[in-house]
């Protein structure tokens, strides 16, 4: 089962690619959207977010699914990565919940920034 269901080396790297090519576009994509009268900022935050968990996601296609799992809540990285999912869920909260736009402007920059720390965390020694 678990060689039936395992990617090749070839095909993890494509699929890498893609998911991180849709995550690219996908904050370029709220990058534009941006500058839409007042629907802009929302449609910015929620690209942007959709963004960052696409790229996310493409490690997930180079370490499989359960490592990654496992690498991202190490003792060493576990503040890193709360803060940066909890950024994601907060944006998400407050383009389509709350509807407060200020709060996710905010809330982007934040995920940016968390985003940048869960990133650095897997450098060694650059924590």
């Amino acid at each position: 089962v678990i060689d039936a269901t395992s990617l090749g080396w070839g095909t993890r790297v494509k699929g890498f690619i893609a998911c991180f090519a849709i995550g690219c576009l996908c904050s370029l994509l709220g990058s534009c959207l941006l500058w839409v009268p007042k629907k802009g900022l929302m449609l910015f935050a929620v690209f942007y977010t959709l963004g960052n968990i696409a790229s996310i996601g493409s490690t997930l296609f180079l370490m499989g699914p359960m490592k990654q799992l496992k690498r991202m809540f190490e003792p060493t990285r576990l503040i890193a990565t709360i803060v940066m999912l909890l950024c994601l869920i907060l944006t998400l909260c407050s383009a389509f919940w709350w509807h407060k736009e200020g709060l996710a402007l905010l809330f982007c920059i934040l995920q940016f920034f968390a985003l940048a720390w869960y990133s650095i965390s897997f450098i060694p020694f650059a924590r």
